[in-house]
């Protein structure tokens, strides 16, 4: 990344905004970093996530060859890390969706950064309070639709099912689901999983299948593991047979650009000491989606 611009130099801000164009009153998005990982049932690690996006990113370049422009030079504040409380993924949670509900009424775009994936229902919530008729784009290698799992409704494995309440879902992806959830999934009719196989089909119908469930105002997740485990191994549950970089990039642009997205997630990253490429890919999944959020509300100077 080249460093000599005016308006960038190392700091704790995504990309490594200065501060003097990333304050708060002035911003149009906000990131929210929560560094999470109380219910993780294989390998730890989320927690150190966030930190470790917001470092890689400081090496995206800021010329974005899509747009054939910088589109994220300024108007992005990097909120300091979320207060946790591990005795209580209910209460980690609350104050999340506090925090999501104080910057949507402020008129700011919020990109919450994770952290293991029990968060995103704090968010959801919170926008779904000020979006009505929401649905949520899931890309991940799970269903996450259980009801409880070790003895907590509020467990990573839980996320979407918390989420159930409060938005439509679509998710992509998926490859991995438990029988309690597929009970589910059959007792409700719940017919808005994309299978991870589906994705193999060369005239990428399953993106059509998408979209026609989307509604108006659409809130993404993106929980890493949904990436193939060869480009993203940095994950405490990862699964073979995800979803590829061009992939995702059809989804998630076309989403931005045809819907009204109010907000999105990057959770799951578990760092590894010194393999930086998964994070690096977590901070460029950032830049992508939230460049096009800019370009399409012309928030772009």
């Amino acid at each position: 990344m080249i460093l000599d611009s005016v308006h960038f130099r190392m700091s704790n801000n995504f990309l490594g905004l200065h501060d003097e164009v990333s304050r708060y009153e002035d911003s149009k998005a906000v990131i929210i970093p929560v560094p999470y990982d109380s219910t993780t049932s294989y390998r730890a690690g989320t927690r150190e996530g966030p930190a470790a996006l917001i470092a890689a990113s400081r090496q995206v370049e800021p010329f974005d060859l899509d747009l054939k422009c910088e589109p994220l030079t300024k108007g992005i504040h990097t909120l300091p890390e979320l207060e946790i409380d591990v005795n209580s993924p209910e209460e980690t949670i609350k104050n999340l969706e506090m925090a999501t509900t104080k910057v949507l009424n402020d008129g700011k775009f919020p990109v919450m950064i994770g952290g293991e994936h029990s968060l995103t229902p704090g968010c959801v919530r919170a926008c779904s309070k000020k979006y009505k008729n929401l649905s949520v784009l899931q890309i991940d290698a799970h269903s996450d639709l259980r009801d409880i799992y070790e003895k907590s409704h509020n467990s990573h494995a839980c996320a979407m099912r918390r989420c159930w309440d409060y938005a439509k879902l679509t998710q992509i992806g998926i490859r991995n689901t438990g029988i309690d959830e597929w009970e589910f999934i059959q007792k409700v009719g719940h017919d808005g999983i994309i299978w991870a196989e589906e994705l193999l089909d060369p005239e990428k119908k399953w993106i059509d299948k998408a979209m026609n469930r989307l509604t108006e105002n659409v809130y993404i997740t993106v929980d890493l593991d949904g990436f193939d485990s060869s480009l993203m191994p940095s994950t405490g549950t990862p699964e073979p047979g995800g979803m590829t970089w061009y992939q995702a990039m059809d989804i998630l642009l076309k989403v931005v650009e045809e819907r009204n997205v109010v907000g999105f997630d990057v959770v799951e990253l578990a760092p590894i000491p010194g393999f930086i490429a998964p994070d690096f890919l977590a901070a460029k999944l950032v830049y992508k989606i939230l460049s096009r959020v800019f370009n399409k509300n012309g928030w772009i100077k």
